[in-house]
């Protein structure tokens, strides 16, 4: 039996690929009659190794005719190198300078159909560390794209504490320092290496920063890339083996604690506000995190704000509570809607962490773009400066706003 390209073996093999035209190859059918024309090329014989190799000097037909011949022999009977042969030839077309540079409508569309058809990672990263590994990532690139003199440009740091602004310049190598210091305190979480060594007494995130940044010899510079690129590898790819169980790990940053779940999503939600800082310093346009990421930083957020709140109010920041109610009953609460991408609806309870925030029960309510939140949350915007649509009870509103910015921290 023969197969569908006419094989005895019965297998399909890949259709000839035509190679580069040629000027010569218009009048091919004339010169055969032409007395004196060339005689017809030597064809050598290559190994499939070396055919393989000559494919994009074939592509941009660099070949002499000898083995410009091979190798479309070749491509008849190889299908692997067929295709490739089409990738290559494709790729070359693209350097003509005729050729309209936009980009194919359809691009996107088909290479998401490719990954999704590829097969899935054994190992694959839980869901709920995507954030972090996307955040890291896109920091990643930023830093790779910079100069070795930007490096050292000044960042201004700026965060909400005890309802005052502080502010505190670093650079951009310093910044990665910091991301690196407290990142570790998640690396010892796991038992993992701790940047600042082992045996290292429990500190602040603020209080590590300060010590890794005085144990260097020298200013910081992008040799720092490295082992912070690497620390968080080696976090995703742990915790991708760890399995579902260590999503309730604790990890403690000395005042507070917060499962592991929920701390990636805060490192992730820091490494967005502090690569933006590093973008804003070195004018590098930056983008916030998708849609999904977004609302899950901002649903972080806004669970803990009832406690947040419970803070300042034991040190008379916040206003007393008014009408304490059984644990896990609905209390006074706060209206929460977040627009934009990433956005959604919350219902902070206002007089006790422990009571249920419930729409029945609502005092006042906020809106606020999402990314602008965000900014609130991170200390970069004060409450006061916060362009939120209120509606209720100003106390309350006040109250909430300041806690959302006391979450925010070097």
């Amino acid at each position: 039996m023969t197969g569908a390209n006419g094989d005895a073996d019965g297998v399909a093999r890949a259709p000839w690929v035509p190679g580069p035209r040629r000027a010569a190859d218009d009048h091919a059918d004339l010169t055969a009659e032409v007395p004196g024309a060339e005689p017809e090329p030597e064809v050598p014989v290559l190994t499939h190794g070396v055919l393989k190799s000559l494919l994009g000097a074939w592509a941009l037909s660099a070949c002499s005719a000898g083995e410009t011949k091979a190798v479309e022999d070749h491509l008849t009977a190889c299908a692997p190198c067929a295709d490739e042969a089409l990738r290559l030839r494709d790729a070359v077309a693209l350097l003509h300078e005729d050729r309209d540079l936009d980009l194919d409508p359809l691009l996107r569309s088909r290479v998401l159909e490719s990954c999704l058809g590829r097969r899935p990672a054994r190992i694959p990263v839980p869901g709920w560390v995507t954030p972090y590994d996307a955040e890291t990532a896109r920091l990643d690139a930023l830093l790779r794209d910079i100069g070795e003199s930007e490096w050292h440009a000044p960042v201004r740091l700026k965060w909400y504490e005890e309802d005052q602004v502080v502010r505190r310049k670093a650079t951009v190598a310093a910044v990665i320092g910091h991301l690196f210091a407290v990142d570790g305190m998640v690396s010892a979480a796991l038992g993992l290496d701790d940047p600042l060594g082992e045996g290292t007494p429990e500190l602040s995130p603020a209080a590590r920063t300060e010590a890794f940044w005085s144990g260097l010899d020298r200013p910081p510079g992008r040799a720092l890339r490295g082992p912070w690129r690497e620390q968080s590898h080696t976090l995703i790819r742990t915790v991708s083996f760890a399995g579902r169980g260590v999503a309730d790990l604790t990890v403690t940053y000395k005042d507070f604690a917060l499962p592991l779940r929920d701390s990636l999503l805060e490192r992730a939600f820091e490494c967005w506000v502090h690569a933006d800082d590093i973008a804003q310093a070195v004018a590098y346009p930056y983008a916030p995190p998708s849609g999904a990421h977004l609302h899950d930083m901002i649903d972080l957020a806004a669970r803990l704000l009832p406690g947040a709140l419970a803070n300042r109010r034991r040190t008379g920041l916040a206003s007393p509570a008014r009408h304490l109610v059984e644990a896990g009953t609905p209390g006074r609460t706060l209206h929460l809607e977040v627009e934009g991408p990433g956005g959604g609806h919350w219902y902070i309870a206002l007089d006790s962490p422990a009571a249920v925030g419930s729409p029945d029960h609502t005092v006042a309510q906020v809106a606020m773009d999402g990314v602008e939140f965000c900014q609130l949350v991170a200390g970069h915007v004060s409450p006061q400066e916060a362009a939120a649509g209120q509606d209720g009870d100003r106390e309350a509103i006040r109250d909430v706003l300041s806690a959302a910015a006391s979450l925010s921290r070097l």
